[in-house]
């Protein structure tokens, strides 16, 4: 069953890590224009993913 699970990912292209990447550059690169204001930020800041959406967390909230 597993076998068959990694297969059909594999034939689909579905790769949880790089979704999962993409997903904290996607959410750093918001929160820093929203809170930053400015383009040139959210994209340094969607650059580094997940470190900026924790480092964010910790320190504004």
């Amino acid at each position: 069953m597993a076998k068959e699970r990694e297969s059909c990912a594999k034939a689909l292209g579905c790769n949880p890590i790089v979704y999962g990447i993409s997903a904290g550059n996607i959410v750093a690169a918001i929160l820093s224009a929203l809170h930053w204001h400015s383009v040139f930020w959210a994209i340094v800041n969607g650059f580094f993913g997940w470190v900026y959406v924790i480092y964010f967390i910790i320190k504004y909230t």
